[in-house]
């Protein structure tokens, strides 16, 4: 018996975050902070992002912006590397920055007596890194080894390749870690002056959640960023336009000694703003998340046996995304797992999903929600979520009505403008027979 979509209960519906509880400001250098308190645990989480990502990287510097992020707690003008980690780990805190294609997100927590000091140590990485070079090398050898892995990962690799043939002649074709090649060639002189030229408080988006009043966080925070300017920091740079593909591409990469061999097919997939991502997103659960990982796991994996995992994504960002089926197969088994998740595909986008598979997604979606905010990072992604696609402080509350919305057919327009069963991307990586 297929499970009718339901609205939130009562109490659930009050807990969702909404403009009633969200509080929002903008302080006068750019920098936007959203507080919601939560007062039943003593904690408090900082989370957020900055303008500022490897679509800035330099094309023989791969890596650059993510090499940054992740040096900026190495030592600043105010903290050497040892008291950072001295006065984090006496407080139980943690704080951390990392390298994205568009922004540099940032994640901390805390007692909430020890709130100000957080906020200390974070200002300072955001004004005031001295990138040490000793910690810098440290740094650049830990990041190697990283680039040295993931060259022998097999679901790494068929990523990496996945991206460079759908998103040929874009920025997002670049790993933004970069490559062994890059990141060799990154000076510490590029350190400093890609975090003086690009690092900024425009655009930037402070999410707090936690045991906390939201005016003494605005007021923490503004103590210490509120007087932060660079007048140089540019502007995100525009995107240029992606062009789909025209034919089926099929790219192999021989990793040897490796008894898996990972699969990744599909299709460039829309952006998170897309008036039809809804209907994709519930689409991707039917096809490949839902229960078993739905159809296609249910094809590959649970009648067929040929995959040791196989699960569809949907990735969503500012740009164009991306819609994939990854399986992770023997390499005799190839041939035949990619041919019927081709036939997944076509059945996907020439008929309706049914009633019962549309209404079973419908209410696994509502009821997920709830539960994907119980924690307080829970609710600072969610928070931060609202401000970088512009969704609105109600968007929560709205939800469970913007999910009943979406319609079988809308499903199936959805799946025929994104996922062509002859203009795929076909990435291979293992030990190939």
């Amino acid at each position: 018996m297929m499970n009718q979509p339901q609205s939130f209960s009562a109490s659930h519906q009050n807990s969702l975050p909404g403009e009633d509880d969200i509080t929002r400001v903008e302080l006068p250098n750019g920098i936007v902070i959203l507080v919601r308190s939560n007062f039943n645990s003593p904690s408090v989480v900082l989370n957020g992002y900055l303008q500022v990502g490897s679509l800035f990287d330099p094309p023989e510097k791969l890596g650059l912006a993510s090499f940054t992020a992740d040096s900026l707690l190495l030592g600043t003008r105010s903290f050497d590397y040892n008291t950072i980690y001295d006065l984090l780990e006496s407080a139980a805190a943690s704080l951390g920055f990392d390298g994205g294609t568009h922004t540099t997100s940032f994640g901390g927590r805390s007692l909430v007596e020890d709130f100000d000091t957080l906020c200390k140590i974070f200002a300072s990485a955001l004004k005031e890194p001295t990138f040490p070079n000793e910690h810098v090398e440290r740094k650049r050898a830990q990041i190697v080894t990283g680039l040295i892995l993931r060259s022998q990962d097999t679901a790494e690799m068929a990523s990496l390749t996945f991206d460079e043939i759908v998103f040929a002649q874009h920025p997002y074709r670049f790993p933004e870690e970069g490559t062994l090649e890059t990141v060799q060639q990154i000076t510490l002189e590029d350190l400093v002056h890609f975090h003086q030229r690009h690092y900024g408080p425009r655009g930037m988006v402070i999410v707090v959640v936690g045991a906390i009043e939201p005016s003494k966080a605005i007021e923490v925070l503004s103590e210490h960023l509120a007087d932060w300017q660079n007048p140089q920091q540019p502007t995100p740079p525009k995107l240029p336009p992606l062009q789909p593909l025209t034919e089926t591409v099929r790219r192999q990469v021989f990793i040897p000694g490796k008894s898996q061999v990972d699969l990744l097919i599909g299709s460039v997939g829309p952006q998170r703003t897309a008036p039809e991502y809804m209907s994709a997103a519930i689409g991707n659960n039917i096809l490949g998340q839902f229960g078993l990982m739905g159809r296609v796991g249910d094809a590959v994996r649970e009648r067929a046996g040929l995959a040791y995992y196989a699960y569809s994504s949907l990735n969503s960002g500012i740009g164009p995304g991306s819609w994939t089926i990854a399986a992770g197969v023997a390499p005799e088994n190839v041939e035949q797992a990619i041919a019927i998740i081709r036939q997944e595909i076509e059945r996907f986008v020439q008929e309706k999903v049914s009633e019962e598979e549309l209404s079973d997604s419908q209410a696994n979606f509502i009821g997920r929600l709830p539960l994907s905010l119980e924690s307080n990072l829970g609710v600072a992604y969610a928070l931060g979520n609202l401000e970088r696609y512009g969704l609105g402080l109600n968007y929560y509350r709205q939800y469970a009505d913007l999910v009943r919305s979406v319609t079988r057919q809308q499903v199936l327009e959805t799946a025929q403008k994104y996922l062509d069963p002859h203009r795929l991307a076909i990435a291979i990586a293992g030990s190939l027979e």
